[in-house]
């Protein structure tokens, strides 16, 4: 018995003399494979370059479109939603389009607590309008392209997870290289 209160006692002391950290959140990790591209298939009048570890799917929601499609990373649970609408030289249908890409946007204010705009200039001469949110928003990323005359596109990035966007952060850096990249390849057909 004594061996027992003897073994309980040096355990108390030795226990109660080391101090306890907390370990800090772990984050998960992403293998992220180099970027490599394909293009996209003739049927659509538009093309660009998107990600070779990316599918091509047919947009199936309610509202969707002939030549609204989205590219999905099936390894980040990513999507990038990409809306075509033709204008047709209708100047009143493009304000309208402009419109409702800047209040999708602005509905992320809520939980955004910055958003960036960004005009930039493509490597084909193209004008995007570029999206950055921050802070925990379903879309990280979004963008708009126009010729102003023929052809309008949208595009968001959105991840089908609980996952906090600090902890997505390198697969957001990832996925928004490679819209980049499908900007500075767009064409309009």
């Amino acid at each position: 018995m004594s061996k027992k209160v003897l073994l309980f006692t040096i355990i108390l002391i030795w226990g109660c003399n080391h101090e306890y950290v907390p370990k800090p959140k772990g984050f998960n990790r992403l293998d992220l494979p180099e970027p490599t591209y394909q293009n996209l298939p003739d049927t659509l009048p538009y093309s660009f370059q998107y990600s070779l570890h990316a599918q091509l799917l047919k947009d199936t929601s309610s509202i969707s479109s002939e030549y609204w499609v989205e590219v999905y990373y099936p390894k980040l649970l990513a999507n990038i939603h990409i809306t075509y609408i033709e204008l047709n030289q209708n100047e009143e249908k493009l304000k309208e389009l402009f419109n409702d890409s800047y209040f999708l946007t602005s509905k992320h204010q809520v939980k955004a607590y910055s958003i960036d705009d960004i005009i930039m200039k493509t490597a084909s001469g193209k004008t995007a309008s570029v999206a950055e949110l921050y802070g925990d928003v379903p879309s990280q990323f979004q963008f708009v392209c126009t010729d102003s005359v023929n052809n309008f596109m949208r595009g968001a990035l959105y991840f089908n997870t609980k996952v906090q966007n600090d902890s997505l952060a390198p697969a957001i850096e990832y996925v928004k290289k490679d819209i980049i990249h499908l900007l500075n390849t767009l064409e309009w057909k």
